[in-house]
């Protein structure tokens, strides 16, 4: 049984333990982290979604990220999915957007963390993920325009691609 922290909007804590699969009570949140990977020549980090995924099965990811776990914040959740997701390791994410959405009551916090890791070294984790690939800030938009990327992270990350100039 996955437990968290159930927030407010504006992201302070209710004091209330969610259960994961329950329904999340009207005007309470969960946290959800994810971390864009940029490596430090420029490319980005996409993972596919494993066939076997409920939602967007063999799509393509720009993010590692999940749900909080009770008693962890958001910068500790962004670093182990990131972990757990892509076996690489982030020294301090740099938050780059907040998004709530109302309908799923989430709150996500979008981070970026540059890494110089050897490119091959990404691990999947089984379940989640069935490939990764690099690709530059024109590939990246080219996946976005063939409809190959999840619809959420392209809208919640449009603020940064666009500021990026990938968008």
């Amino acid at each position: 049984m996955e437990l968290w922290d159930a927030y407010f909007k504006d992201g302070s804590k209710a004091n209330i333990t969610l259960i994961r699969g329950n329904p999340i009570p009207k005007g309470l949140f969960h946290l959800v982290s994810e971390v864009l990977v940029r490596h430090v020549d420029g490319t980005y980090l996409l993972m596919q979604r494993d066939n076997g995924k409920a939602a967007y099965p063999g799509y393509f990811e720009s993010t590692a990220g999940g749900s909080a776990l009770k008693g962890e914040d958001r910068i500790s959740c962004a670093k182990r999915e990131l972990k757990e997701e892509t076996g690489l390791t982030a020294g301090k994410p740099e938050q780059i957007t907040r998004v709530v959405d109302d309908e799923t009551r989430t709150i996500y916090f979008e981070f970026i963390c540059e890494t110089d890791c050897d490119k091959s070294s990404v691990t999947l984790q089984e379940g989640e993920t069935s490939a990764f690939v690099w690709v530059s800030a024109t590939e990246l938009k080219d996946y976005i325009k063939q409809g190959k990327l999840c619809p959420g992270n392209v809208k919640r990350l449009f603020p940064y691609l666009a500021k990026a100039g990938v968008i």
